[in-house]
């Protein structure tokens, strides 16, 4: 898996491509989370256009992240998921748990 992120307008942004599978990736991912958290950023966007595959690992990166920006009172957008990463959070219930965007302009601060 590759990602890049940037903090912008106040709102961490995440890009995943690949298969996030939670492997070291997901670590460095967490790491740069809380990073923005201790910056008082409270609202993380995690593009997962580019996302091919999510297994139960990086399902748990993902609610990592969004349990540490809650934590804080902030939020976690989902943007752009693929239609194969899109019928997985639905069979497991997590759109009802995530914010799913389609664009940056959907979040509202």
């Amino acid at each position: 898996m590759n990602f890049t992120h940037e903090i912008k307008k106040e709102r961490l942004l995440i890009s995943l491509s690949g298969d996030l599978i939670g492997e070291d990736n997901g670590t460095a991912i967490l790491e740069i989370a809380t990073n923005a958290i201790h910056e008082k950023v409270l609202a993380c966007i995690i593009d997962i256009s580019n996302l091919r595959y999510i297994n139960s690992s990086g399902i748990g990166v993902l609610i990592t992240i969004l349990t540490k920006f809650r934590n804080k009172g902030g939020e976690v957008y989902l943007m752009r998921p693929s239609e194969s990463v899109q019928k997985l959070l639905v069979i497991t219930k997590l759109n009802a748990i995530f914010q799913i965007i389609q664009s940056e302009t959907e979040v509202i601060k």
